[in-house]
């Protein structure tokens, strides 16, 4: 599984690394969280009501996600839909780790909608190279 999971990230890592930089670096790092927080927190079953939500490529997320993930993709629409029942105080984390940190298109937008629409517990899982170097290669869960 994992050679299959790198076949997919080389995809994706090559055609990211020639793109311009990605606005994941505008996220405020107080609103990052670490792969080992967030496991930590996975392995202790105290996540609670926080939404959990896979912002890079439907192959990534088919191959291998977070559990208790949905995939919300790179779509702002897809996005407003899911969060407007939700109050402006519930925890969200976003995630991607299609490519090194500083090219990443996709959690920028994802965490800048969510803050347009008021959202204010926001946090993004900083994944500095990708989710198989990141969390796959660490032994954090994952499901299919």
């Amino acid at each position: 599984m994992r050679s299959k999971l790198f076949i997919l990230l080389a995809l994706f890592v090559a055609p990211a690394l020639l793109a311009q930089p990605g606005t994941a670096l505008n996220i405020p790092k107080a609103s990052l969280i670490q792969p080992t927080e967030l496991n930590s927190l996975i392995q202790k079953n105290a996540l609670g009501q926080t939404l959990l939500l896979s912002t890079g490529p439907h192959m990534l997320y088919a191959q291998a996600h977070i559990p208790g993930a949905e995939f919300i993709g790179n779509n702002p629409d897809a996005i407003k839909a899911r969060v407007a029942s939700l109050k402006k105080s519930q925890p969200i984390i976003l995630y991607c780790g299609c490519c090194p940190w500083g090219h990443c298109p996709t959690v920028g937008p994802a965490f800048e909608t969510l803050h347009s629409l008021g959202f204010t517990n926001v946090r993004v899982l900083y994944l500095e190279n990708n989710f198989g170097t990141d969390w796959v290669n660490k032994g954090f869960a994952t499901t299919h």
